[in-house]
């Protein structure tokens, strides 16, 4: 048997197991660490708790030796002890100590509430979030740098994505920005990460240049095949993209001897295939790759809807196969959903509340308004404050708080909810009205993307596990 990971308490808790191309793999959920079993102690770990010892040895004498019935037990044993396996959950929701306000560590400033595309899924309503169509200027920006940095209180390292609409539409607001984010950074001993998310449209050499001189990580929007991207992902005029912006997106890649970028993809009913559109990216020479899953209402003709993910499933299995057989040779890439660190697991907030959104993550308007993330900008009952004023609606940050892990019902006892924190709370409001009601769906998928990237992680580990047939 193997274990990765690190252990936090010996006392019985809740495990995980699945197998994938033949390998049998249990997770320790509160601890994160996994092992991988062989027959015999992936049939007796069902029983390790329910069950005396010499139950166990006569329950499987008639299929496996004494002697090894006893070193699994053995082993079984040992690992509890050593609390990487049935570990204690040393968390609940005491571990929030509530203060009176919010410690903000990441910003997202949509910069444009416009659009040089109309993509049909988008939820932003094709850039404008459901009112006018306007971009930020540079003043309000620089006010938001303003709050951020005065908001994250003792912490050195802040976040700033650029996004929109289409974020370059407004590039010359964005180098005001940055150039005042370092400065006033710089003056108070603390850093920015900038982040910008663009479909690429607007991209040439000088926003290149910009962009690589500032380290700029960038995220690069392509749905993968141009069959599927262009009928998605469309012009004002109604025409497709593809040919448009993939020069683009490989000119900029090459600039930077890609690093510090990935090219996310959007996955919809139409494209339930979507490990193609994944590996149509890699093949692009993209290394960094991405490809989610649409969130809409059951009556939007491309949502995703419970009766795909039997197919679903299956193409994160044939992606996960294909990612592994391309490990250590020169079509190896990255897919997001399949990074994952079993040794340095996340950090106690991460692990219960996910993204922080409405009280370390906000959003701000092009007025400057102040909202839990980028997917409630607009929606006045979701209105936190304004950059300029500060956080005024701090019943909406106490909210999103505590909407973690243990205050959501569906979470409390799930076995991947420190590994996803409780899934998207805007995804869970736009289909069920409440943050603390998660999207099914979306859990689902999220598992099984977690399985996938579990399998992934103890391959890299060193384990020969590849069994495809």
């Amino acid at each position: 048997m193997m274990k990765l990971g690190q252990a936090n308490q010996s006392k019985p808790g809740q495990i995980h197991k699945f197998k994938l191309f033949g390998t049998r793999i249990v997770l320790d959920v509160n601890s994160g660490a996994v092992h991988v079993f062989d027959s015999l102690a992936w049939e007796i770990i069902d029983d390790f708790l329910l069950m005396k010892p010499e139950e166990i040895r006569d329950k499987y004498s008639d299929r496996y030796q004494a002697a090894d019935i006893a070193e699994v037990l053995e082993e079984i044993s040992a690992l509890v002890d050593e609390g990487v396996l049935f570990s204690e959950d040393i968390y609940g929701a005491e571990s929030f100590n509530e203060t009176s306000r919010p410690v903000v560590k990441s910003l997202c400033l949509n910069v444009s509430h416009d659009c040089n595309l109309r993509c049909r899924y988008c939820f932003a309503g094709s850039g404008n979030f459901g009112g006018e169509r306007m971009l930020m200027p540079a003043e309000t920006g620089c006010r938001a740098i303003d709050f951020l940095l005065e908001s994250s209180a003792g912490r050195k390292h802040c976040e700033v994505d650029f996004f929109g609409g289409e974020p370059l539409m407004n590039i010359g607001a964005v180098e005001k920005i940055v150039a005042y984010g370092n400065n006033q950074a710089a003056q108070k001993g603390k850093e920015i990460k900038f982040t910008l998310t663009t479909n690429a449209v607007a991209l040439n050499s000088d926003i290149t240049e910009f962009l690589n001189r500032e380290n700029i990580s960038v995220v690069l929007s392509l749905d993968g095949r141009p069959e599927v991207n262009d009928q998605m992902r469309i012009t004002p005029a109604g025409r497709g993209s593809y040919d448009r912006i993939k020069p683009n997106i490989t000119d900029f890649i090459q600039s930077r001897n890609n690093e510090n970028y990935i090219v996310r993809g959007t996955y919809t009913r139409y494209n339930l295939d979507f490990f193609r559109d994944a590996l149509h990216l890699a093949d692009a020479g993209y290394r960094f790759v991405s490809v989610e899953p649409v969130v809409g209402l059951p009556t939007d003709d491309w949502a995703i809807r419970e009766e795909h993910l039997p197919g679903i499933f299956r193409a994160y299995e044939t992606l996960c196969r294909e990612f592994a057989l391309r490990l250590k040779t020169d079509r190896e890439f990255e897919f997001f959903h399949f990074n994952l660190d079993l040794n340095n697991g996340p950090c106690l907030p991460k692990r219960l509340s996910g993204c922080g959104a409405g009280h370390e993550y906000m959003a701000v308007s092009p007025e400057g308004n102040l909202y839990p993330c980028h997917q409630f900008v607009g929606r006045e009952q979701f209105r936190i404050g304004h950059v300029v004023d500060g956080i005024s609606n701090f019943n909406i940050v106490k909210q999103f708080r505590n909407a973690h892990v243990y205050n959501k019902e569906k979470c409390s006892h799930c076995w991947a909810r420190f590994h996803c924190g409780g899934g998207c709370h805007a995804n869970a409001e736009l289909i069920n009205g409440s943050i603390t009601e998660p999207y099914g769906i979306g859990c689902e998928l999220e598992k099984k993307r977690l399985e996938c990237a579990i399998y992934i992680q103890v391959l890299k580990s060193g384990f020969t596990l590849i069994n495809f047939e």
